[in-house]
């Protein structure tokens, strides 16, 4: 199957192999196309079409799985189409049952080495890049990489920085880490090519949990700067590592 819409236009639909469809709302991230994603996944749940057994979002994309055994994924392409038709999706209200999370973070230190390194390529000095970054209330774009890791944004443009060249061997769950205007919160213990710059005690992936996945596609989160004592303390105080949350209305 060919894109649905006008070659090099979006919003369109594509095949993924053979029990997939992808909608697609831009070829790189905006905030417009990340709020059109999240709101048309939203309502292709509350419609729940015949053969669409799960849906998951990417930056500016709604993936469809659908029953290859018992549906015509050309017939869900059109159902999805006259969806996309049927309103301004780059326009739409985000999602109702987001939160606001708000997740205390030491900035700097040993414990996130490099923040004065990332600040540099921002132009700020450190105090003025984690007094900003503390400041700054960002969006869960997705979730992807890890189980449960939220990418997180946009920064100012001045946080247009590029990842390193150079991997560091490993950061530590909980792991706050920056390049490209955006930020991600580390579920697991990895290397990485993004810059360390906060450290949180809370732990994002919970397979215990009836709900593993702690963040949300569509929740918000501000990264509360706290100092080095009172995150020792947190680390202590359970999974949540002192963050909390309330409805977004």
């Amino acid at each position: 199957m060919t894109d649905t819409t006008t070659q090099g236009t979006f919003p369109r639909i594509g095949r993924v192999g053979l029990d997939g469809l992808l909608v697609s709302f831009g070829d790189s991230l905006s905030e417009a196309g990340n709020r059109a994603a999240l709101a048309f996944r939203a309502a292709v749940e509350r419609a729940t079409p015949e053969g669409v057994e799960e849906t998951s979002t990417s930056l500016v994309s709604v993936f469809l799985r659908l029953d290859a055994l018992h549906t015509d994924p050309e017939a869900v392409a059109r159902a999805m189409q006259a969806l996309l038709n049927s309103r301004d999706w780059y326009a739409e209200a985000l999602p109702e049952g987001r939160r606001l999370w708000r997740i205390p973070t030491v900035y700097g230190t040993d414990l996130a080495p490099q923040l004065s390194e990332a600040a540099g390529e921002a132009g700020l000095s450190p105090e003025a890049a984690a007094t900003e970054i503390a400041g700054t209330r960002v969006r869960v774009q997705t979730i992807g990489f890890a189980p449960g890791q939220p990418y997180l944004g946009e920064l100012p443009a001045h946080w247009n920085i590029p990842r390193q060249q150079a991997l560091t061997e490993r950061v530590p769950v909980g792991a706050l880490v920056l390049a490209i205007r955006q930020l991600v919160l580390f579920s697991v213990s990895t290397p990485t090519g993004w810059r360390h710059v906060g450290q949180t005690a809370f732990r994002l992936f919970r397979p215990e949990a009836e709900a593993p996945f702690v963040l949300r596609p569509g929740d918000e989160v501000i990264f509360d700067a706290v100092a080095r004592e009172q995150y020792e303390r947190l680390r202590e105080s359970g999974p949540d590592g002192g963050a909390t949350f309330e409805a977004i209305r």
